[in-house]
Formats: structure tokens, sequence, C-alpha cells
């Protein structure tokens, strides 16, 4: 233990130390000499506590816990994997008893019988004590002038502020002219990219500054150390920090000696007769310190609102008080006068710029209901036929338009009119499928166009209005549609929106509720426990495939869906629920969005999903909205429902009353692109005036961000100059995964080869694995989008074959390689329980634990 041997004799040699100080320090207090044998009975329970006090405190922070360890393992202690603040405890009772000090025999042996050196020792103590009595007086003193010091020159400079400006001011035109004359001028760099030689650019202009905080940002060509955060950096000086140091010396010379001058002669006298000596300009500086840094921070920001060419025409003029205040009150009007007009000119473009928000953007967002339209608002649940009655009063109108949140659903609705005999064609952007004398249409919501009548139009999913991305969607369909009737389909706390939306209009409510009960099971659910009709959620692609790989493991059929599957692969996938061919089927929430599957009972393997920012609980809505698909009306008289955990907690969020939603999205419209266009013809204004927009009360704009993030791909070039406006933003907008880089570079080739009338590149396609194949669908998708919007419907039919294929090599690497997703430690492989919630097995994480134990101990 070679640490605590060495600091025994210092924790011995500051024991003695304190002792004689306690000693002085009761000497000190007794106005006659008390005896040594009177000491030791006051004071003698104190002095025992002196050496545990500073012997513990010694080896606690001093000696090293692996010493600490050592000494407690020889003790007989078992120490591995004991807690640090443990080790501290025991490490100081086992020291209570260690080798201990005798301090009262110390005492006795060194003072006893010495009766001599005990007087003097007192007679020390009393003369230290007067010492320092009268260094306290003369302290108390010394601060009272000090804020008499600090009162006088705040006083003063409250007062004659604007005198000692125009001394500080003279001082920094006559250092401006000579920099700006002598000094040379650097191209500007980022002051913190020290990797960047300085370019010299020649000598300065003073023209090319309005006022001299411009000129202080430029770049003096040295480095100099900040602080930023906490942390020391270095960069490259500018003027501001040179004349900040500059100007804050001048002031700490100036601002004392205008304060010696200013002094009752009563407080110089008192301090020479206190001190012995004349108070000086330096004494007055010490005292003012805070107060210097205080009024420092005042001129500076005065004299950066000057304008250069005011400071530099009094650089050669000679310091005359008067003259100068002369000079700067015409200086400081006409200044005031620029500030006044420059002001008004912006207080104009503002008003104009206001003027014009408003003839853009207006009453876009303010809609009038004044056509001839009938609203007919069927709201309810999940699963209780509200889209079955809005359809089946589209089907018998003359003609008639739906417009659903998802393809799938656009291509069910397609599949189900046609099949009951009322001729429908498909439009999803990425595909048409016409048929012949078809007066009603089944569409994706995207694909709505406000001068297109219908008799019927049917808007599924209307609570997506409040989708910050796609509610404008929704948004333009409700306000916008021509038809003689528009049948709104929403969730039950949509209610409120959507009539405060809807104002006066003609509104017909209808409200549905299920037939079939939803039941919550009282048992934990776990995978042993599955049965047909079951569907599973989780809410990664990846838990899709993990779970239904270990279903298949276990003899059961398996149907899969998941958000980036191609919709024909997901139709496969629930026909072949739909017909018993799978027993159970695995989803994501994608399938809690209008798909109608005869499932038994809905089981939620997570209750928690990522947002895109961070892992959440689910909300009541998202669970009641996916629960609601369990119970299929005339299948199974109740629908159940099962939780893995925190079933008390998941039962609240199913069974709790809606919170209204009284907030949708906006976001621009072919009338407002035509309106700007009078003042402005690039989308980069277009997209600044939209960021300024403040939306109507009760509204929130979309983003833009996506179409932001591809037009800052094009901004300058081009294809930005060759294309119209909203041509250019019809191609920004086209719906397709945006945050696939394979995708944006092959959107930003085709946009190309649009402009040069050139061949449209083919997709990019790969086949290795089930992620190439999907990404290869989307792909495909994206030149469709493109071949539409362009006209090309003819070659389209080709890319809509070939995706197919596409779609059917999908659905068939499912079947190949769903084993390969069997759920694995990713550090050694070992395969780990279905419900395993973490991405490591529980031996390598014990394994990381102790050696992160181990490092921290050593």
């Amino acid at each position: 233990m070679s640490k605590l041997t060495a600091i025994y004799p210092q924790a011995i040699e500051h024991t003695k130390n304190k002792v004689m100080e306690d000693m002085n320090y009761y000497l000190e207090t007794k106005e006659s000499l008390p005896s040594f044998s009177q000491y030791l009975s006051d004071r003698g329970h104190y002095l025992e506590q002196i050496w545990v006090n500073i012997w513990l405190n010694k080896v606690t922070n001093d000696v090293p816990k692996n010493e600490k360890k050592e000494f407690l393992r020889e003790k007989g202690f078992e120490v591995q994997g004991v807690d640090r603040k443990l080790i501290n405890k025991l490490f100081r009772d086992e020291m209570r008893e260690y080798q201990p000090f005798r301090v009262l025999e110390w005492t006795k042996e060194t003072f006893s019988d010495k009766e001599e050196e005990w007087e003097q020792r007192y007679q020390q103590a009393k003369v230290d004590f007067i010492k320092r009595q009268e260094v306290t007086r003369l302290e108390e003193v010394r601060h009272r002038i000090r804020a008499m010091l600090e009162e006088t020159a705040g006083d003063m400079l409250e007062k004659d502020y604007a005198q000692v400006y125009l001394y500080v001011r003279h001082f920094t035109a006559k250092q401006l002219a000579a920099d700006i004359k002598n000094n040379v001028k650097f191209k500007n760099v980022d002051t913190f990219a020290l990797e960047e030689k300085l370019e010299d650019e020649g000598h300065f202009n003073p023209e090319s500054y309005t006022t001299v905080a411009k000129f202080f940002e430029e770049l003096t060509g040295d480095i100099h150390k900040t602080v930023n955060w906490g942390r020391s950096l270095y960069e490259y000086q500018t003027y501001f920090f040179v004349y900040e140091s500059l100007i804050s010396d001048y002031l700490s010379e100036l601002i004392p000696e205008r304060v010696l001058e200013k002094l009752p002669v009563e407080i110089k006298e008192q301090f020479q007769e206190t001190f012995g000596e004349k108070l000086t300009p330096s004494f007055i500086k010490g005292s003012l310190k805070q107060l210097l840094n205080e009024v420092e921070d005042y001129f500076i920001e005065d004299l950066q609102e000057e304008y250069l060419s005011d400071l530099l025409k009094i650089a050669d003029i000679p310091f005359d008080i008067s003259v100068h205040q002369q000079i700067f009150e015409k200086d400081f009007a006409e200044r005031e006068r620029k500030k006044a007009e420059e002001e008004a000119k912006l207080h104009r473009k503002r008003e104009a710029e206001e003027r014009m928000m408003e003839d853009i953007f207006g009453q876009e967002y303010n809609p009038s209901f004044g056509r001839h339209v009938r609203y007919i608002l069927h709201i309810g649940e999940t699963n209780t036929g509200k889209t079955y009655h809005a359809l089946e009063q589209m089907k018998e109108a003359t003609s008639g338009l739906y417009l659903a949140p998802l393809r799938l659903l656009a291509l069910e609705v397609y599949d189900k009119l046609n099949a009951e005999g009322a001729p429908c064609s498909l439009k999803t952007g990425e595909e048409e499928k016409i048929v012949p004398g078809a007066k009603h249409f089944s569409c994706t919501v995207e694909m709505f166009h406000e001068k297109e009548n219908y008799d019927v139009v049917v808007i599924d999913e209307a609570q997506m209005i409040t989708d910050k991305d796609r509610g404008f969607s929704w948004y333009k369909a409700i306000t916008k549609a021509n038809a003689r009737e528009v049948h709104i389909i929403g969730s039950r706390n949509s209610k409120p929106m959507l009539l405060q939306l809807l104002g006066e209009s003609d509104i017909v409510i209808h409200e549905y509720s299920r037939d079939t009960p939803l039941e919550v099971e009282t048992k934990e659910f776990h995978i042993k426990h599955v049965k047909k009709g079951d569907a599973l959620i989780c809410f990664s692609r990846r838990r899709v495939l993990e779970t239904a790989s270990r279903l298949q493991s276990d003899g059961h059929t398996v149907s899969m869906i998941y958000g980036s599957m191609p919709p024909e692969t997901r139709k496969k996938q629930i026909e072949q629920f739909n017909s018993g061919k799978t027993k159970v089927i695995v989803a994501t929430d994608a399938i809690g969005m209008g798909l109608n599957l005869p499932i038994r009972r809905i089981v939620f393997l997570e209750n928690e999903k990522f947002d895109g920012t961070r892992r959440r609980l689910l909300t009541s809505q998202e669970v009641k909205q996916i629960a609601g698909r369990a119970g299929r009306k005339g299948i199974y008289d109740v629908g159940k429902v099962a939780f893995t955990k925190d079933i008390r907690l998941m039962k609240k969020l199913l069974i709790q009353e809606d919170e209204p939603v009284h907030t949708f999205a906006i976001a621009p419209t072919n009338s407002v692109f035509e309106r700007f266009q009078r003042y402005y013809r690039d989308l980069g204004t277009f997209f600044e005036l939209w960021g300024k927009f403040n939306s109507p009360s009760g509204t929130k704009k979309a983003s833009l961000a996506e179409e932001r993030s591809l037009y800052n791909l094009i901004a300058g070039t081009e294809i930005e100059a060759r294309l119209p406006l909203m041509d250019l933003y019809g191609f920004l907008h086209l719906p397709f995964s945006k945050n696939e880089q394979v995708l944006i570079r092959q959107w930003e080739d085709t946009m190309y080869a649009i402009i040069q009338g050139t061949t449209l590149p083919e997709p990019p396609y790969k086949e290795r694995s089930l992620e190439d194949l999907e990404l290869a669908y989307k792909a495909l998708g994206l030149h469709l989008l493109f071949l539409y919007r362009l006209g090309e419907r003819t070659e389209a039919i080709y890319w809509e074959r070939l995706r197919e294929e596409m779609s059917d090599k999908v659905q068939d690497k499912l079947k190949t390689d769903i084993k390969k997703f069997v759920k694995k430690c990713k550090n050694c492989g070992k395969n780990l329980a279905w419900d395993h919630s973490f991405p490591t097995c529980d031996a390598c994480h014990s394994a990381k634990y102790r050696r992160t134990r181990y490092a921290e101990d050593f």
C-alpha cells in the first residue's frame, strides 16, 4: 500500500498544524492567560476529532480505487463488481482504526510543563489578533471607498456619457484611419476554417462599408483563441476583437482619471489618512473592473452603429470637445434621417409584400361553400361499414369518383365495382386502367383535379387531412370537389373539424357504430398462442419478416403486409389470407388503413413505434384504428384484441374517448401558383414566400421539405431555366420515396433527359435480395409517374407489365427468403426469442457490461 504509507506522515503534519491553529484562535479570545490544562479541558474533544477528519478525507481522496480494493480483499472482503460508493464506505470504516495518531498525547508532550512557552504563545496570539482586526478594519475602509468610487463613476458616466463617448469616438476614428490605410484586406472565410490559407485582396475600400460594424467583420490575418460552449478554440481574428481590446484599454485609463477629477476632496483625504498614500487612477481602475467591463459594451455597441465615413472624416481633426460635439450632433441627425428613410422604405416594402401575400394566398385557404353541393358525412369507428354505404351511393350515380389514401385501396374499389357490374377505371399516378364507357373512377387522393365534374364524389379516410405532408390533398378534394353529392368518410374525432371546415353548407351526417364488439384478452399473448385468423402487428419491416419466419418454422401458414411491399404483392398476400390459404397475417400499421380482412384477433406485438424521431407509445387513435380491424362482420361475433405486455395501459388507450382534431394541413394549389406568377417566375422565391406565409387559424402549412430538397438539386440549372414553373413544381411533387438516394438520382437523371429531349433513363434494377427487388419496384413506379405525367400512356403499358413481373418476383422472394429473417444476436449470431427487445443476446450484453465495468475500475 505505497500510497497509504506515503500520505500517513502528511496527515500527521496536517493535524499538528490544525492543532496549532486551534490553540491560537482559543488563546486570542481570552482576556487573561488560561492554563494549558484549561485548554485541554475546553478543546480536548475537538482535538481528538481533528485527526479522524483529516485522515479519512485524505485516504478517501488520495488512495486509488485499486489500492482500496486490494486492502479490503486482504481483509477478507468480496470486492469484485462492488459499487464505488460501497468500496469507499468499507475502506473508510477500516481506516478509522488504522494506526491512529494520538493527538492529545502529542499535545501534552509538546506543551506540558512549559509555562513560559505557553505564555509566549498567548502573547503572540493576542498580537496576531490585533493585527488581524486592523487588517479587517482597513479592508472595510477600502470596501467603503471602492463603493463610493463605483457610485461616483456610475453617476459620472450616466451624466457625462455623451462627452466620454466623444473621446472614444475620436480615438477609434484615428485607429480606423490608420488600419484602413496601412493594412490589407483578406478574402472572407469561415473564421474556424484554419486549414484555408487567407488570400490577400489588396487595400481596403472605405466606400464598401456602410457602418463600423461591417468593417469589424473583416479579418486581421492573425489567429486568436476564443471560447465556444466552454471549449477553447482557435480562429481567424476579426477587427471586432482588436477594437474591443483597444477600446477597453483606452476606457480603463480615461474613466479612472475623470473619476479622480470628480471625487470630493474629503474622500481623497480619507484615503491618504487611512493608507498613507495618495489615491491614484491605478487604484480606481482596480476598483471599477466590473463597471468598466459593462460600459465598454455600450460604447462598442454605439460605435458599431456609426457610419464608417463619419468617423474617417474626424480622424485628422484635433480633439476639441465643443468642435467634436457639433460634428457628432450633425452626423447623428443625418444618420437618424437616413435610418428613418430606410425604415420607411422597409415598411413600404413589407406592406407591398403583405398585399402580394394576401393576393397570392389570401382567400385560398378560407374556402367559401356557396356552391350547390350536398355533403354527406359518414362518421364512425373502423370496420363499421362507412365506406360500403358511401360506395353504394356512388354506384347508383351516373358518374362517380372514389378517392383513396392508398393505391391498394383504389385498386380494391376498382376490382369491387367492376366485379359488381359497375364499370370503373383506375388512376393512381403510377398506373391507369381505363375501362371503355366507364363513368366511375377509383383514384388515389393526390389524383383529384378540381376542374372535373362528377355526380358523386367519395373521399375516404378524411381524418388524414391533419397529416402535415399529405393532408392538403384531402383539403383540396373536400373544398374543391365539383359534384352533386360529396361523401366524406372519417373517424369520430374528425367530425368537429370537418363540420368547422364545411361551415354553413348543406350537410347530412350518418354515424356508425360497431356491430361486432371488441374484447381485450386478459392474458399476455405469447407466440405459442397464435391461432387461425390472428393478425400480429409490429412496426418495422424487419420485425414483420422475423416474426413471419418464426411462425413458418413453427408450422403456420403466413401472409405479410408492410409499407414498402408492392401493392400487387400486398394484394396477393391479402387474397391468400382471405381465401384461407394462409391462417395468420403479420403486418405493420398499414393494415389499419381501410383494408377489410377476416381477422379474428388483432395482436399487438409492440406497444411503441418509431415515428421518424424517437420511439414513442402508440396513440389512442392508432390503437383504435388497428384494433378495429378485428371481428369481421358476418364471420366473427366478437373481435378480440391482445397485447404482449401492459394490458391495462393499452386497454385504457383503446377505450378512451377520442380527442377531437381541430387543425388540418394546407399546401399550394394551382390557383396559388397562377397568382404567384403575376409577380415572380422562380420557385426559390415561392418557397421563401411560403415560409413567410402565416396560415389561417385552424390550419398548418405543409412543410414542402421534400420538394425544397429536390429543388435545391436543380436550382439555377437548365432544368429550372427551361421548364414552366407549374410543370417544374409538378415534377418536384411526384409521390415517390424521397429518402432513397437511388430514386433521387433517377429523378434527377430523368429531369435532365426531359429538358434535353433524350430518351428517359431506364430505372435502376437489381435482384440480389428482397430489398433490391422492392427498390427496383419503386424505381419502376417512379418511371411510370414520369411517363403518365408526360402523356406517354402507350409506353407505360410496357413498364406496367414489367412492374407486375417485379411484384411476382417479390412474392416469390418472400417465399424463398423468409427463412433468412430469423432473429439473431448481432454479435454472436445466436437465435433470439421472438419477443426479445434488443439486437444482442443477454450473454453478449452481460459480457459488454462486464468489460465496461472493468475499464471503469482500471
